[in-house]
């Protein structure tokens, strides 16, 4: 059995105001999708466990362009790269689904799922995920404690002044960051359970683990890396370029 990762590059990048998908916005000389796919393929779990199969989704008119960037790791991997879905959700689905339908794919009893938005998640986060699924449990997300006061409010359409409900405190808190780790079986029936709402912006899931606290089943959360920091933003794009800290 082996490791197997869905990455996620079908996003637009509207807000990073780029005239290319955001998978394929450079960053220090490489794509947000390069940096991501590597970093994913440089982790070792324990027992040498890593990824054997990446499967990455892209935007409908960019499946070429997205598998000429990751051309050069079909050597150290088996690469397959689909076109995504409207949602984040439905393009998950999709890649699960060219997972399963490969040989190669059809193996692997633990899935990654991973956001090319986070390119810069490094291999030790990733050996970390795996090693928590392998550990026993099915469900597994990094996440890092919230530094800033959190408060609920009840929002109204159109009103700019909202009433605070209450201050969340902050140490049963996390930020949950990608890649996250699933044993194959679980993923797949999650997806299975909220397929009626992957197409629909407003009903599906932001993320992987969402799907599957609505089987209610447990998720259980690691250690996060402020390295796998979300780029969403040119000024998030500006910071990712700063020096910083290397991989051990």
């Amino acid at each position: 059995m082996s490791v197997a990762a869905v990455l996620t590059a079908a996003g637009s990048g509207s807000r990073l105001g780029h005239s290319l998908p955001k998978a394929l916005v450079p960053l220090g000389g490489q794509s947000l999708v390069a940096h991501a796919a590597r970093n994913l393929l440089a982790a070792r779990a324990a027992g040498d466990d890593r990824v054997r199969v990446l499967v990455v989704t892209a935007p409908a008119f960019h499946v070429d362009a997205i598998a000429r960037e990751l051309a050069d790791l079909a050597d150290q991997v088996a690469l397959l790269v689909v076109a995504g879905g409207a949602t984040r959700q439905a393009s998950v689905a999709a890649g699960l689904a060219a997972l399963v339908a490969d040989p190669r794919g059809a193996e692997a009893d633990v899935v990654l799922v991973h956001d090319a938005a986070r390119p810069l998640a490094p291999a030790s986060l990733v050996a970390r995920v795996i090693d928590a699924v392998r550990d026993g449990h099915p469900a597994v997300v990094p996440g890092v404690p919230v530094t800033d006061t959190i408060k609920r409010v009840a929002p109204h359409r159109g009103v700019t002044v909202e009433p605070v409900l209450e201050t969340v405190p902050r140490t049963v808190l996390r930020a949950i960051q990608t890649p996250q780790g699933f044993t194959t079986e679980l993923l797949l029936r999650a997806h299975a359970h909220g397929a009626e709402d992957a197409h629909d912006e407003a009903l599906s899931a932001s993320d992987d683990a969402g799907l599957v606290e609505r089987l209610g089943e447990p998720v259980w959360v690691v250690a996060g890396d402020a390295r796998a920091a979300k780029i969403t933003t040119l000024r998030d794009l500006q910071v990712a370029d700063l020096p910083t800290e290397s991989d051990e």
